[in-house]
C-alpha cells in the first residue's frame, strides 16, 4: 500500500490481487444466499482505491481494509432486506391465510373510512355511516336519530360535499 501511495503502479496492482483473494474468503464465510459476493469484492476493491488517500500509514493496512469491507457487506445486507419489508398495518394480511386475506382488506378499508369520517361532525358521521355504509332509508336514518327526511338528506349531502372537497371530489350525486 505504501508503494502504491507513492506513485508505483507495479506493488498497488499486487496488493488489488492479494486483496481480491482476502475479500472473496472473507465475504464467503459471512454472505447469506442472495447477497453476490463477487460484487462485494469488486465495490470494496473501489472503494479501497477511491478511499487510499484517507488510509493512515501508522495502522495496520488489513484493518483499514477489512473495515471497509465490514460496511459493504452491512450496507449489501440493509439492500437485500429493504425489498422484504411491508408496512406494518398490512402484516396481518401477509400471515393471514387465503381464504382469510379479503377480511383483512375489509378491516384495513373500515379503518381507513374511519380516518375519513373522523373530519366530519359527529351527526353528519352518524348520518352517513347508517345511510351510505349501513343501508338504511333515509326514513329510518330520520327515525333513529329524531330528525326530518329532508334534515338526514341536507345533512348526509353537506358532509359527502365536505369530504369531496377535502380529498379531491368536487361532485357529490345522490347515491
Amino acid at each position: 500500500m505504501l508503494a502504491g501511495l507513492a506513485g508505483e503502479a507495479e506493488p498497488y496492482r499486487r496488493l488489488l490481487n492479494e486483496l481480491s483473494g482476502l475479500l472473496r474468503g472473507f465475504y464467503a464465510r459471512r454472505c447469506p444466499p442472495g447477497v453476490d459476493a463477487e460484487d462485494l469484492v469488486q465495490e470494496t476493491l473501489i472503494a479501497v482505491h477511491t478511499r487510499r488517500a484517507t488510509y493512515d500509514v501508522g495502522q495496520p493496512f488489513t484493518a483499514w481494509a477489512y473495515a471497509i469491507a465490514r460496511y459493504k457487506l452491512i450496507d449489501a445486507l440493509r439492500r437485500g432486506r429493504a425489498h422484504l419489508r411491508a408496512p406494518q398495518e398490512e402484516a396481518d394480511a401477509l400471515f393471514a391465510p387465503p381464504e382469510l386475506r379479503g377480511g383483512a382488506e375489509a378491516a384495513m378499508a373500515a379503518r381507513d373510512l374511519e380516518r375519513v369520517l373522523a373530519d366530519l361532525p359527529e351527526r353528519s358521521r352518524a348520518l352517513i355511516r347508517d345511510v351510505k355504509i349501513t343501508g338504511l332509508s333515509t326514513r329510518e336514518a330520520a327515525e333513529k336519530h329524531g330528525m326530518t327526511e329532508s334534515a338526514v338528506k341536507v345533512a348526509v349531502h353537506r358532509g359527502l360535499k365536505a369530504l369531496g372537497g377535502k380529498y379531491g371530489g368536487s361532485d357529490v350525486g345522490e347515491d
